[in-house]
């Protein structure tokens, strides 16, 4: 059986969490290719993509 989305609402934060972190990361991304940003250094935009996966790994692993 499996469990309604809607008794866990701490799915539901963690997936808003990482729907936001990838498009921050996106954005950055598309700003620091255009060159409108070029203050922010590859490592940080390397970190946002690594909590953006993790956020993604540990909500799986949390939905099994």
């Amino acid at each position: 059986m499996s469990r309604s989305p809607n008794s866990q609402p701490g799915i539901k934060i963690l997936l808003s969490i990482f729907g936001l972190a990838l498009v921050v990361t996106a954005v950055l991304i598309v700003l620091k290719g255009s060159g409108l940003l070029t203050a922010i250094p590859g490592y940080v935009i390397v970190a946002l993509v690594l909590i953006t996966i993790g956020i993604g790994i540990i909500t799986g692993l949390r939905n099994s």
